[in-house]
């Protein structure tokens, strides 16, 4: 299993350069950008659900295998991992407006295949590969990281809030104001790439931080997409508004 573990890491880096530059160019077919060209599709409140709900159950699985002993550190990784897909897999989908929204199977199966690679990378690293002695909070990387962390989910929830508000009220597509939506389009995906940069930092292991490139390969390009798509849509949208980081892009 190590000399798995060993041979998917490198690649698996190269692999999320090549995914970002390819979703530059091709916008990944569901949500606003919905394109049934892509075959066979699901309700997407089911097909989200069963492409996220394998991310904590591989990571659970391999997190458990291995020889090394589980202390409170380890145990504050685990609960962060789980904890983040309990909502996305669950709570958010149930957040959801009730509508015939779908998502392609070839994307559900993408979405499977990387997050039973990316949970296997990060579990095994807890259980095989790195010993946290219990007095690793007070180092300064734990300590930095647990600020982006938090910082993330906090613009990640809120910025999923206000989006989730203005579905409910089933008028189509609305700009979306208030908190970081004064600043860029899509402060729902800076907030989770700031969470996992947190989590990368934290743990300051290969896997996580090989997990935050793929979060900005994934969802980079996808704000870009976004950002244009409202500019396209509205004729109103605020000017000074950026895509996804603040003042700069």
């Amino acid at each position: 299993m190590l000399k798995i573990y060993e041979l998917i890491l490198y690649p698996w880096l190269t692999l999320a350069v090549i995914i970002f530059f390819i979703l530059l160019k091709i916008n990944a077919p569901y949500g606003k950008f919905f394109n049934k060209d892509f075959g066979l599709s699901l309700n997407y409140k089911l097909g989200w659900f069963i492409q996220e709900i394998v991310s904590p159950l591989t990571f659970s699985f391999f997190f458990f295998y291995g020889p090394i002993q589980k202390n409170i550190i380890t145990w504050i990784f685990f609960s962060i991992w789980i904890l983040h897909y309990i909502y996305r897999s669950i709570v958010f989908p149930l957040r959801m407006n009730k509508n015939n929204s779908k998502i392609p199977i070839a994307i559900i199966l993408s979405a499977i295949l990387f997050n039973s690679i990316n949970g296997f990378t990060n579990g095994f690293y807890f259980s095989n590969i790195n010993y946290y002695e219990p007095t690793y909070y007070v180092n300064i990387n734990f300590l930095i990281g647990s600020i982006f962390l938090l910082t993330g989910i906090y613009i990640n929830i809120t910025a999923d809030n206000i989006l989730i508000k203005l579905k409910l009220k089933n008028e189509g597509y609305i700009i979306p104001h208030g908190k970081l939506y004064k600043y860029i389009s899509c402060p729902n995906y800076f907030g989770e790439m700031l969470e996992w940069l947190g989590f990368a930092i934290m743990t300051f292991s290969l896997p996580a931080f090989i997990f935050f490139l793929w979060t900005v390969a994934n969802l980079f390009p996808r704000a870009i997409a976004t950002h244009k798509w409202y500019k396209k849509t509205f004729e109103n949208y605020p000017n000074k508004r950026k895509a996804i980081i603040p003042f700069i892009i």
